[in-house]
């Protein structure tokens, strides 16, 4: 295999990894809305908020051990603090876009979440990759 075969094989490897440990951190995150905003009454977005950081949590674990190489140059402190800056701008355009979409476009919440969560989704492979990565 060629080094660029490799380098795709290795790429697409990475992003069903990544698509795993994201559909996980989905049901996290959706579960967790619909649980605080249908059965405790927690306002829409709260409920979002809260859910988007655990999910976080758990995304960071799950992403650092299994899906990207850290870099060896970063100490754990650092790598975590921007995994939750780029996480807290993941937030911000989960915020954003879920407010449009219900508030603005008077689309249901938990339809509005799943198209949302694609978007920070790419968000957040894309800056995970290049900012938390081991270069090759």
């Amino acid at each position: 295999m060629s080094g660029k075969q490799g380098g795709l094989s290795k790429l697409f490897e990475q992003l069903i990894k990544f698509g795993i440990v994201g559909v996980i951190a989905f049901f996290i995150d959706y579960g967790a809305m619909v649980l605080l905003t249908e059965c405790f009454h927690i306002y829409y977005l709260l409920s979002a908020l809260i859910s988007f950081v655990l999910s976080v949590i758990f995304n960071y674990i799950a992403s650092m051990r299994y899906v990207f190489v850290g870099r060896e140059d970063m100490s754990k402190s650092r790598e975590f603090t921007i995994f939750i800056v780029l996480s807290v701008i993941g937030l911000g355009i989960n915020e954003l876009f879920m407010w449009l979409m219900v508030d603005k476009l008077t689309i249901n919440y938990m339809i509005s979440k799943i198209f949302v969560t694609a978007l920070v989704m790419v968000w957040n492979f894309i800056t995970r990759k290049i900012f938390l990565e081991a270069k090759q």
